[in-house]
Protein backbone atom coordinates (compact mmCIF):
# COMPACT_ATOMS: atom_id res chain seq x y z
CA UNK A 1 0.00 0.00 0.00
CA UNK A 2 1.34 3.43 -0.93
CA UNK A 3 2.13 6.02 1.70
CA UNK A 4 -0.24 8.96 1.97
CA UNK A 5 0.95 12.33 3.28
CA UNK A 6 -1.40 14.78 4.98
CA UNK A 7 -1.09 17.84 7.18
CA UNK A 8 -3.11 16.65 10.18
CA UNK A 9 -4.49 13.37 11.45
CA UNK A 10 -7.13 13.64 14.19
CA UNK A 11 -7.62 10.59 16.41
CA UNK A 12 -11.21 10.56 17.66
CA UNK A 13 -14.42 11.63 15.99
CA UNK A 14 -16.35 13.07 18.92
CA UNK A 15 -17.12 16.79 19.26
CA UNK A 16 -13.53 17.69 20.23
CA UNK A 17 -12.06 15.89 17.25
CA UNK A 18 -14.64 17.15 14.78
CA UNK A 19 -14.31 20.79 15.87
CA UNK A 20 -10.53 20.41 15.60
CA UNK A 21 -10.90 19.07 12.06
CA UNK A 22 -13.30 21.88 11.16
CA UNK A 23 -10.87 24.57 12.29
CA UNK A 24 -8.01 22.81 10.49
CA UNK A 25 -9.86 22.37 7.21
CA UNK A 26 -10.98 25.99 7.21
CA UNK A 27 -7.36 26.99 7.83
CA UNK A 28 -6.41 25.23 4.60
CA UNK A 29 -4.92 22.06 6.10
CA UNK A 30 -5.35 18.62 4.57
CA UNK A 31 -6.98 16.78 7.46
CA UNK A 32 -8.42 13.35 8.23
CA UNK A 33 -10.41 12.18 11.25
CA UNK A 34 -10.12 8.54 12.32
CA UNK A 35 -12.88 7.20 14.56
CA UNK A 36 -13.25 3.46 15.15
CA UNK A 37 -16.92 3.55 16.16
CA UNK A 38 -19.53 3.60 13.38
CA UNK A 39 -22.27 6.20 13.06
CA UNK A 40 -23.03 9.00 15.48
CA UNK A 41 -20.80 8.70 18.55
CA UNK A 42 -22.75 8.80 21.81
CA UNK A 43 -21.38 9.03 25.35
CA UNK A 44 -22.49 9.59 28.91
CA UNK A 45 -22.62 13.37 29.36
CA UNK A 46 -24.98 16.07 30.51
CA UNK A 47 -25.53 17.39 26.95
CA UNK A 48 -26.09 20.97 28.10
CA UNK A 49 -24.09 23.63 26.27
CA UNK A 50 -23.52 26.75 28.35
CA UNK A 51 -23.97 30.08 26.49
CA UNK A 52 -20.24 30.42 25.83
CA UNK A 53 -20.01 26.96 24.29
CA UNK A 54 -23.13 27.52 22.20
CA UNK A 55 -21.78 30.85 20.96
CA UNK A 56 -18.56 29.13 19.86
CA UNK A 57 -20.55 26.52 17.97
CA UNK A 58 -22.70 29.12 16.24
CA UNK A 59 -19.58 31.06 15.22
CA UNK A 60 -18.53 27.94 13.32
CA UNK A 61 -21.85 27.96 11.46
CA UNK A 62 -23.07 24.85 13.30
CA UNK A 63 -26.58 25.23 14.74
CA UNK A 64 -27.93 21.86 15.94
CA UNK A 65 -31.52 21.50 17.06
CA UNK A 66 -32.18 21.08 20.75
CA UNK A 67 -33.94 22.78 23.64
CA UNK A 68 -32.85 26.14 25.02
CA UNK A 69 -32.51 26.73 28.75
CA UNK A 70 -32.12 30.05 30.52
CA UNK A 71 -29.97 29.20 33.53
CA UNK A 72 -29.11 26.75 36.30
CA UNK A 73 -31.30 25.64 39.20
CA UNK A 74 -30.00 23.82 42.27
CA UNK A 75 -32.55 21.57 44.00
CA UNK A 76 -32.42 19.82 47.36
CA UNK A 77 -35.70 18.33 48.52
CA UNK A 78 -38.36 21.10 48.56
CA UNK A 79 -35.78 23.90 48.37
CA UNK A 80 -34.36 25.39 45.17
CA UNK A 81 -32.16 28.28 44.03
CA UNK A 82 -32.00 29.57 40.44
CA UNK A 83 -29.62 31.78 38.47
CA UNK A 84 -30.41 33.10 34.98
CA UNK A 85 -27.76 33.63 32.32
CA UNK A 86 -27.12 37.30 31.66
CA UNK A 87 -25.93 36.97 28.06
CA UNK A 88 -27.91 34.50 25.97
CA UNK A 89 -29.34 31.06 26.51
CA UNK A 90 -27.75 27.68 26.79
CA UNK A 91 -28.98 24.73 24.77
CA UNK A 92 -29.50 21.07 25.53
CA UNK A 93 -28.44 19.05 22.49
CA UNK A 94 -28.48 15.27 22.16
CA UNK A 95 -24.91 14.13 21.66
CA UNK A 96 -25.89 12.19 18.54
CA UNK A 97 -27.57 15.29 17.05
CA UNK A 98 -24.45 17.35 17.77
CA UNK A 99 -22.25 14.67 16.21
CA UNK A 100 -24.30 14.59 13.00
CA UNK A 101 -24.29 18.39 12.66
CA UNK A 102 -20.53 18.61 13.20
CA UNK A 103 -19.83 15.75 10.79
CA UNK A 104 -21.78 17.49 8.04
CA UNK A 105 -19.82 20.70 8.63
CA UNK A 106 -16.48 18.85 8.61
CA UNK A 107 -17.24 17.07 5.35
CA UNK A 108 -18.48 20.28 3.76
CA UNK A 109 -15.18 21.94 4.73
CA UNK A 110 -13.26 19.29 2.79
CA UNK A 111 -11.95 17.09 5.62
CA UNK A 112 -12.28 13.32 5.50
CA UNK A 113 -13.78 11.10 8.20
CA UNK A 114 -12.85 7.40 8.22
CA UNK A 115 -13.86 4.50 10.44
CA UNK A 116 -10.35 3.54 11.48
CA UNK A 117 -8.28 3.12 14.61
CA UNK A 118 -4.98 4.89 15.11
CA UNK A 119 -2.42 2.17 15.73
CA UNK A 120 1.21 2.45 16.77
CA UNK A 121 2.50 6.01 16.52
CA UNK A 122 6.07 6.87 15.56
CA UNK A 123 7.41 10.35 15.02
CA UNK A 124 10.53 12.35 14.26
CA UNK A 125 11.26 16.04 13.79
CA UNK A 126 9.35 16.16 10.51
CA UNK A 127 6.26 13.92 10.75
CA UNK A 128 4.10 11.44 12.61
CA UNK A 129 3.70 7.95 11.15
CA UNK A 130 0.88 5.49 11.73
CA UNK A 131 -0.19 2.70 9.39
CA UNK A 132 0.43 4.00 5.86
CA UNK A 133 -0.16 7.66 6.66
CA UNK A 134 2.46 10.32 7.22
CA UNK A 135 1.09 13.43 8.88
CA UNK A 136 2.86 16.63 9.81
CA UNK A 137 0.94 16.53 13.10
CA UNK A 138 -1.37 14.25 15.07
CA UNK A 139 -4.04 15.60 17.39
CA UNK A 140 -5.45 13.05 19.83
CA UNK A 141 -9.05 13.81 20.77
CA UNK A 142 -9.80 10.23 21.74
CA UNK A 143 -11.48 10.72 25.08
CA UNK A 144 -11.04 10.27 28.81
CA UNK A 145 -9.08 7.05 28.48
CA UNK A 146 -7.08 8.18 25.44
CA UNK A 147 -5.12 5.28 23.90
CA UNK A 148 -2.76 7.78 22.27
CA UNK A 149 -2.05 9.49 25.61
CA UNK A 150 -1.36 6.14 27.21
CA UNK A 151 0.85 4.92 24.35
CA UNK A 152 2.97 8.08 24.58
CA UNK A 153 3.50 7.59 28.32
CA UNK A 154 1.65 10.82 29.19
CA UNK A 155 -0.82 9.27 31.65
CA UNK A 156 -0.55 10.50 35.22
CA UNK A 157 -2.13 8.22 37.87
CA UNK A 158 -5.20 9.60 39.64
CA UNK A 159 -6.56 7.41 42.41
CA UNK A 160 -8.00 10.02 44.75
CA UNK A 161 -11.78 9.99 45.21
CA UNK A 162 -12.81 8.59 41.79
CA UNK A 163 -16.19 9.69 40.44
CA UNK A 164 -18.37 7.97 37.86
CA UNK A 165 -21.24 9.16 35.69
CA UNK A 166 -24.31 7.44 34.22
CA UNK A 167 -26.85 8.97 31.84
CA UNK A 168 -30.25 8.02 30.46
CA UNK A 169 -33.03 9.89 28.63
CA UNK A 170 -36.71 9.95 29.53
CA UNK A 171 -39.68 10.63 27.27
CA UNK A 172 -41.21 13.51 29.18
CA UNK A 173 -41.67 17.20 28.42
CA UNK A 174 -39.12 19.42 30.22
CA UNK A 175 -40.77 20.81 33.34
CA UNK A 176 -38.25 23.59 33.90
CA UNK A 177 -36.55 26.26 31.75
CA UNK A 178 -33.32 25.46 33.62
CA UNK A 179 -30.74 22.73 33.80
CA UNK A 180 -31.58 21.35 37.22
CA UNK A 181 -28.92 19.97 39.54
CA UNK A 182 -30.49 17.76 42.23
CA UNK A 183 -28.31 17.26 45.30
CA UNK A 184 -28.26 14.36 47.75
CA UNK A 185 -25.65 13.34 50.35
CA UNK A 186 -23.77 11.00 48.01
CA UNK A 187 -25.00 11.76 44.49
CA UNK A 188 -26.06 14.62 42.26
CA UNK A 189 -28.16 14.51 39.10
CA UNK A 190 -28.14 16.88 36.14
CA UNK A 191 -31.47 17.18 34.32
CA UNK A 192 -31.08 18.71 30.87
CA UNK A 193 -33.94 19.47 28.46
CA UNK A 194 -32.79 18.28 25.02
CA UNK A 195 -36.08 18.30 23.05
CA UNK A 196 -39.72 19.36 23.59
CA UNK A 197 -40.50 15.81 24.70
CA UNK A 198 -37.19 14.59 26.11
CA UNK A 199 -34.88 15.18 29.07
CA UNK A 200 -31.50 13.67 29.82
CA UNK A 201 -30.66 12.74 33.40
CA UNK A 202 -26.98 12.28 34.24
CA UNK A 203 -26.10 11.09 37.74
CA UNK A 204 -22.63 11.46 39.27
CA UNK A 205 -21.29 9.69 42.33
CA UNK A 206 -18.16 8.20 43.81
CA UNK A 207 -20.02 4.91 44.38
CA UNK A 208 -20.28 2.27 41.67
CA UNK A 209 -24.03 1.89 42.17
CA UNK A 210 -26.59 1.16 39.47
CA UNK A 211 -28.41 3.97 37.71
CA UNK A 212 -31.71 3.12 39.43
CA UNK A 213 -30.01 3.02 42.83
CA UNK A 214 -28.60 6.49 42.27
CA UNK A 215 -31.99 7.86 41.22
CA UNK A 216 -33.56 6.28 44.31
CA UNK A 217 -31.29 8.55 46.38
CA UNK A 218 -33.18 11.50 44.85
CA UNK A 219 -36.86 10.81 45.60
CA UNK A 220 -37.97 14.26 44.51
CA UNK A 221 -36.50 13.72 41.06
CA UNK A 222 -37.93 10.18 40.95
CA UNK A 223 -41.38 11.62 41.62
CA UNK A 224 -40.92 14.31 38.98
CA UNK A 225 -40.03 11.71 36.34
CA UNK A 226 -43.12 9.76 37.36
CA UNK A 227 -43.96 7.00 34.91
CA UNK A 228 -41.92 8.49 32.06
CA UNK A 229 -40.52 5.79 29.79
CA UNK A 230 -36.75 5.53 29.36
CA UNK A 231 -35.87 6.72 25.85
CA UNK A 232 -32.26 5.50 25.69
CA UNK A 233 -29.97 2.93 27.21
CA UNK A 234 -27.92 3.77 30.29
CA UNK A 235 -24.41 4.88 29.34
CA UNK A 236 -21.54 5.23 31.78
CA UNK A 237 -18.22 7.03 32.04
CA UNK A 238 -15.41 7.13 34.54
CA UNK A 239 -13.37 7.45 36.53
CA UNK A 240 -13.95 11.06 35.48
CA UNK A 241 -10.71 12.58 36.73
CA UNK A 242 -7.87 12.04 34.25
CA UNK A 243 -4.50 13.76 34.15
CA UNK A 244 -1.75 14.04 31.58
CA UNK A 245 1.81 15.05 32.33
CA UNK A 246 1.81 17.23 29.21
CA UNK A 247 -0.49 18.07 26.30
CA UNK A 248 2.31 18.21 23.70
CA UNK A 249 4.74 15.41 22.87
CA UNK A 250 6.75 16.33 19.82
CA UNK A 251 4.27 16.52 16.96
CA UNK A 252 1.38 15.01 18.92
CA UNK A 253 -1.11 17.23 20.77
CA UNK A 254 -3.90 16.24 23.17
CA UNK A 255 -7.26 18.01 22.89
CA UNK A 256 -10.44 17.72 24.94
CA UNK A 257 -10.77 15.02 27.59
CA UNK A 258 -7.62 13.33 26.27
CA UNK A 259 -5.57 16.24 27.63
CA UNK A 260 -6.94 15.94 31.16
CA UNK A 261 -10.30 16.24 32.90
CA UNK A 262 -11.34 17.10 36.43
CA UNK A 263 -15.10 16.57 36.68
CA UNK A 264 -18.46 17.39 35.07
CA UNK A 265 -19.51 19.43 38.11
CA UNK A 266 -19.31 22.83 36.38
CA UNK A 267 -20.57 21.76 32.93
CA UNK A 268 -17.62 23.23 31.00
CA UNK A 269 -16.47 20.13 29.10
CA UNK A 270 -17.58 21.08 25.60
CA UNK A 271 -16.66 24.75 25.98
CA UNK A 272 -13.13 23.71 26.98
CA UNK A 273 -12.87 21.22 24.12
CA UNK A 274 -13.93 23.81 21.55
CA UNK A 275 -11.46 26.40 22.88
CA UNK A 276 -8.64 23.85 22.95
CA UNK A 277 -9.41 22.78 19.37
CA UNK A 278 -9.07 26.34 18.15
CA UNK A 279 -5.85 26.89 20.11
CA UNK A 280 -4.28 23.62 18.93
CA UNK A 281 -4.94 24.34 15.26
CA UNK A 282 -3.68 27.90 15.70
CA UNK A 283 -0.40 26.56 17.08
CA UNK A 284 0.01 24.11 14.21
CA UNK A 285 -0.68 26.72 11.55
CA UNK A 286 2.41 28.62 12.73
CA UNK A 287 4.40 25.39 13.34
CA UNK A 288 4.74 26.08 17.05
CA UNK A 289 3.14 23.11 18.86
CA UNK A 290 4.62 24.16 22.21
CA UNK A 291 2.46 27.27 22.06
CA UNK A 292 -0.52 24.99 22.60
CA UNK A 293 0.84 23.78 25.94
CA UNK A 294 0.94 27.37 27.18
CA UNK A 295 -2.51 28.09 25.75
CA UNK A 296 -3.94 24.95 27.35
CA UNK A 297 -2.74 26.04 30.80
CA UNK A 298 -4.30 29.47 30.32
CA UNK A 299 -7.60 28.18 28.89
CA UNK A 300 -8.18 25.56 31.57
CA UNK A 301 -6.90 27.43 34.64
CA UNK A 302 -10.31 28.65 35.82
CA UNK A 303 -11.92 25.26 35.22
CA UNK A 304 -9.20 23.34 37.06
CA UNK A 305 -9.14 25.66 40.06
CA UNK A 306 -12.90 26.13 40.43
CA UNK A 307 -13.88 22.52 39.79
CA UNK A 308 -11.18 21.20 42.08
CA UNK A 309 -12.28 23.57 44.84
CA UNK A 310 -15.96 22.63 44.43
CA UNK A 311 -15.16 18.93 44.52
CA UNK A 312 -13.15 19.35 47.68
CA UNK A 313 -15.76 21.60 49.25
CA UNK A 314 -18.68 19.26 48.51
CA UNK A 315 -17.02 16.02 49.54
CA UNK A 316 -18.58 15.94 53.00
CA UNK A 317 -22.27 15.27 53.44
CA UNK A 318 -22.70 18.33 55.62
CA UNK A 319 -21.28 20.56 52.90
CA UNK A 320 -23.54 19.02 50.27
CA UNK A 321 -26.61 19.63 52.43
CA UNK A 322 -25.59 23.28 52.76
CA UNK A 323 -25.21 24.00 49.02
CA UNK A 324 -28.79 24.93 48.19
CA UNK A 325 -29.45 26.87 51.43
CA UNK A 326 -26.25 28.85 50.82
CA UNK A 327 -27.30 29.63 47.24
CA UNK A 328 -30.65 30.88 48.54
CA UNK A 329 -29.09 33.06 51.23
CA UNK A 330 -26.36 34.42 48.91
CA UNK A 331 -28.10 34.62 45.52
CA UNK A 332 -25.61 37.16 44.14
CA UNK A 333 -22.76 34.73 44.78
CA UNK A 334 -24.62 31.89 43.07
CA UNK A 335 -25.55 34.16 40.15
CA UNK A 336 -21.96 35.35 39.79
CA UNK A 337 -20.58 31.81 39.78
CA UNK A 338 -23.09 30.59 37.18
CA UNK A 339 -22.42 33.52 34.87
CA UNK A 340 -18.68 33.16 35.26
CA UNK A 341 -19.02 29.59 33.99
CA UNK A 342 -21.41 30.66 31.22
CA UNK A 343 -19.03 33.04 29.49
CA UNK A 344 -16.70 31.87 26.70
CA UNK A 345 -13.58 30.03 27.82
CA UNK A 346 -10.57 32.33 27.94
CA UNK A 347 -12.63 35.47 28.56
Amino acid sequence: MSVRRIDLLVAGGGPAGLVTALHAARAGLDVEVWEPRPGAVDKACGEGLMPGALAGLLELGVDPSGHDFRGIRYVSGPRAASADFRHGSGRGIRRTVLHDALTRAVLAAGARVEQRTVGAVRQDDEEVRTDHVRARYLIAADGLHSPVRRALGLDRPTTRHPRFGLRQHFAVAPWSPYVEVHWAPAVEAYVTPVAPDLVGVAVLSSAKASYDARLDALPGLRDRLGCAEPASVVRGAGPLRQEASRRVAGRVLLVGDAGGYVDALTGEGLALAFAQARAAVGALVVDDPERYERDWVRLTRRYRWLTGALLTGTRSRAARRAIVPAARVLPWVFDGAVNSLARPVGH
